[in-house]
C-alpha cells in the first residue's frame, strides 16, 4: 500500500487502462456467463452496501431475496421451495451435498455422479471427506442408470443429475434417478446452474425439476442465462428440512442461524435477480432462450457448410463441434482473438456457448475463420 494518497483521477485512470486489458464479450464462444441486463447492473448498484449476513439490519432486501426465492421456485415446480441466492454453482452444489450428508447422519459417505459432472463435485469430495463414484455415460451422453445403480450402497448420500451439462448442454434422465432415489430413500439433487433458465423456455419438453417427485434440491445460476450481475447463484430445496440441515448458530447477528455458506453475503446480487426476473417475466427470457436457439441453428446450418458438424444433436444452446485435432485449432482460432473452449476425453471437441451477447454476423466471421485454419 502506498504511503501517500494517489488522486481519484489518477486511481481511475490506471483500473481504466487495466480493464482494457479484458477480451470483449462479443468474441466468447467459451463462457456461460454473458452481459448482465442494464436493469440488473442499476439494481446492483442500489443495493452495493448491504448484507443478506446480517439480514435485520436490512429487512428490504432480505425481502427481495425470499421473493427471488419464490419466484425460482414458481419457475422450478416448487412455489413453496427453500433457499437462497449463493454466490454460484459451486456453493449451491456443495450446501445441496452437504445438507444430504447431514441428513444422512453419514460422515464417510459417498455421492453418486455423471461423468460429465461439472469440477465442483471433485471439490466437494475434497471438502466434506465423500467418495465421488463417477458413473458412465450412455450413447446420448447422459448418465447410464444402470451405472448409477451399480455404484450405489448403503453409504450413498445423494445422487446428481445434470439438467443441462455443462459441455454437451445434456439433460440426464432425471425421472430415471428419480426412481433410484426414491426406491433407496437417498437425496437427489439437481445440477442445473446453466440449465435451469434454458430448459423452462424451450419447444421440447423435459422432465427434470421439482415436478418430478424424487428431485430434493436444484441449482441454478441467475449470473448464467438468467442476465443477472456476478456472483448471484440459487439453492433451492424442496423442503424447509433440508435448509435446516444447514443451519448453524450465528450469536451475535440479527437472525439466530444462518444456513448460507458464506456468512457476509451481498444483497446486491438477489436485487439483481429480482430487478431482471420482474422485468422480463416469462415471455421476456421465452425470447431471450429463442434468439440463442436461433444463434444455435445459425451456427450448425454454417458450420455444415464447411464439412463441420456437431459431435451430438444440440438440445440447448451448448453445442460440441467435432474437428480434427481440436487442441491445435482452439489454438489458432485463440490467435485470432476467438475464444473457444474444448471438451474432455474421450469426446474431445470443440464447445460453443451461444449466448445473448453473440450476433450471426459474428458467428459467420467466426466461421470464416474456422474454415481458413482447417484448410491448412
Amino acid at each position: 500500500m502506498r504511503d501517500k494518497a494517489l488522486p481519484e483521477s489518477e486511481v481511475m485512470r490506471i483500473l481504466e487502462k487495466t480493464r482494457a486489458r479484458d477480451y470483449n464479450y462479443d468474441r466468447f464462444f467459451s463462457t456461460m456467463c454473458t452481459l448482465p441486463h442494464p436493469i440488473a447492473v442499476r439494481a446492483h448498484d442500489m443495493f452495493l452496501e448491504t448484507n443478506l449476513g446480517d439480514p435485520g439490519l436490512f429487512p428490504g432486501v432480505a425481502r427481495i431475496e425470499e421473493r427471488v426465492v419464490e419466484m425460482l421456485g414458481e419457475l422450478l415446480g416448487c412455489p413453496d421451495a427453500s433457499g437462497y441466492i449463493s454466490t454460484g454453482g459451486t456453493e449451491s452444489n456443495i450446501q445441496a451435498i452437504r445438507a444430504a450428508r447431514n441428513e444422512s447422519g453419514r460422515k464417510d459417505g459417498n455421492i453418486v455422479v455423471p461423468a460429465s459432472a461439472h469440477f465442483s463435485f471433485d471439490k466437494i469430495g475434497d471438502l466434506l471427506c465423500l467418495d465421488v463414484r463417477k458413473a458412465e455415460l450412455d450413447e446420448s451422453l447422459r448418465v447410464d442408470l444402470s451405472s448409477v445403480e451399480s455404484l450405489i450402497d448403503d453409504k450413498t448420500v445423494a445422487l446428481v443429475g445434470i439438467a443441462g451439462t455443462t459441455e454437451f448442454g445434456q439433460v440426464d434422465p432425471i425421472e430415471g434417478l428419480s426412481r433410484i432415489a426414491l426406491d433407496r430413500g437417498i437425496h437427489l439433487h439437481v445440477d442445473a446452474a446453466f440449465g435451469g433458465f434454458v430448459l423452462p423456455f424451450l419447444k421440447k419438453k423435459f422432465a427434470w425439476d421439482f415436478s418430478v417427485p424424487g428431485v430434493s434440491s436444484i441449482t441454478i445460476d441467475p449470473h448464467k442465462m438468467g442476465m443477472s450481475t456476478i456472483p448471484a447463484g440459487g439453492l433451492l430445496f424442496r423442503g424447509q428440512e433440508c435448509l435446516c440441515a444447514l443451519e448453524t448458530e450465528t450469536h451475535y447477528l440479527t437472525k439466530a442461524r444462518q444456513a448460507s455458506l458464506t456468512g457476509t453475503r451481498s444483497g446486491a446480487a438477489a436485487a439483481a435477480t429480482y430487478a431482471v426476473m420482474m422485468h422480463l417475466g416469462r415471455e421476456g427470457f421465452a425470447e431471450m432462450v429463442d434468439y440463442c436457439m436461433d444463434l444455435t441453428h445459425h451456427l450448425l446450418k454454417r458450420a455444415e457448410r464447411i464439412g463441420v458438424l456437431p459431435l451430438i444433436e444440440p438440445i440447448m444452446n451448448v453445442v460440441a463441434l467435432k474437428v480434427p485435432s481440436p487442441a491445435q485449432v482452439r489454438e489458432e482460432l485463440m490467435k485470432r482473438d476467438w475464444h473457444v473452449s474444448m471438451t474432455r476425453e474421450p469426446n474431445r471437441a470443440l464447445r460453443l456457448i451461444l449466448m445473448k451477447h453473440m450476433t450471426k454476423e459474428n458467428i459467420d466471421l467466426f466461421l470464416e475463420d474456422l474454415k481458413a485454419i482447417l484448410a491448412k
